[in-house]
């Protein structure tokens, strides 16, 4: 008997989300490697703030990923681990040499707004599914994150991010 069958899904309702899963998986990778060189290559007004930050962003990441690929699993997907297959499928651009604060975070505002907008996409699905513990899961990842654009934005005081050194 498959995992599915235990959990009263339906295999072909299940793929979709196990896709979107993916995508999402591929999404959380490259943001996290992005908030790690942010972390690592910050630099000016803000370091101390900022670089904490980032470390305590990367670290959610982390979990984050963790908790997808997890959830690919039960759902009988199966997660890449190859690095190269999730620059393939992500819609987040890979970001390098970023030392100042604004860019770092007008990154992170953009990357926000693309995963907030694939997660309610994905807690949709999963409703149509009706598989509770992706919504559930999703509604979580909303949650944490409209506070922390909210912070985010509160930090940046209505500046334009992005620009340094003007």
């Amino acid at each position: 008997m498959k995992t599915l069958d235990y959990l009263h899904l339906n295999e072909t309702t299940s793929a979709n989300v196990v896709a979107s899963l993916k995508q999402l998986l591929a999404d959380f990778q490259v943001h996290y490697m992005n908030l790690r060189g942010f972390h690592w290559n910050i630099k000016g007004r803000g370091f101390f703030v900022l670089h904490a930050k980032f470390e305590e962003l990367y670290n959610d990441a982390a979990e984050k990923v963790d908790q997808i690929a997890e959830r690919i699993l039960m759902l009988g997907g199966s997660p890449s681990n190859k690095f190269s297959d999730y620059l393939n499928l992500s819609h987040v651009a890979e970001i390098g040499g970023v030392s100042c604060g604004d860019q770092a975070l007008g990154h992170i505002l953009e990357t926000y707004r693309h995963l907030i907008g694939e997660e309610r996409k994905l807690l949709s699905q999963a409703s149509e599914a009706g598989d509770e513990v992706t919504v559930s899961m999703m509604t979580d990842y909303l949650e944490e994150q409209e506070k922390m654009v909210w912070m985010l934005c509160a930090y940046a005081d209505g500046k334009p991010l992005g620009e340094c050194g003007k």
